[in-house]
């Protein structure tokens, strides 16, 4: 007799309910990794944030 597996149930249950997060999650993590890609040494050396961090 075949054994009842919940993992694909509740997989489909929890996904019904997040996807918005980790749909948004995931373009929030692209769109600030495409910027921080794109600074330079010279955007970092005229940032006052970065020169108020300095160490």
């Amino acid at each position: 007799m075949p054994r009842f597996d919940p993992w694909p149930v509740f997989f489909k249950r929890e996904w019904n309910r997040n996807w918005p997060f980790l749909v948004g999650f995931a373009i929030t993590g692209t769109i600030i990794t495409k910027f921080s890609l794109g600074l330079t040494e010279e955007d970092a050396k005229n940032s006052a944030f970065v020169q108020r961090h300095k160490r």
